[in-house]
């Protein structure tokens, strides 16, 4: 398997608390700054997408 490259959030600001994310064209790994060879989380791209359109979604307020 070829070397990853890691791109930092756009969202993320100074510090260690951040996410990295690496494609290929069947799968999108996410890791976090302070451990980026620890846990790598693995989707597609399909379900990733459907995550990030759940993330986004306003909750509703009672």
């Amino acid at each position: 398997m070829s070397t990853l490259s890691w791109q930092k959030s756009s969202y993320c600001a100074q510090g260690n608390s951040c996410i990295h994310i690496a494609t290929t064209p069947h799968t999108i790994h996410l890791t976090e700054s302070a451990d980026p060879s620890g846990a790598i989380l693995m989707a597609t791209p399909a379900t990733f997408a459907s995550l990030l359109s759940t993330l986004k979604k306003e909750t509703p307020r009672g």
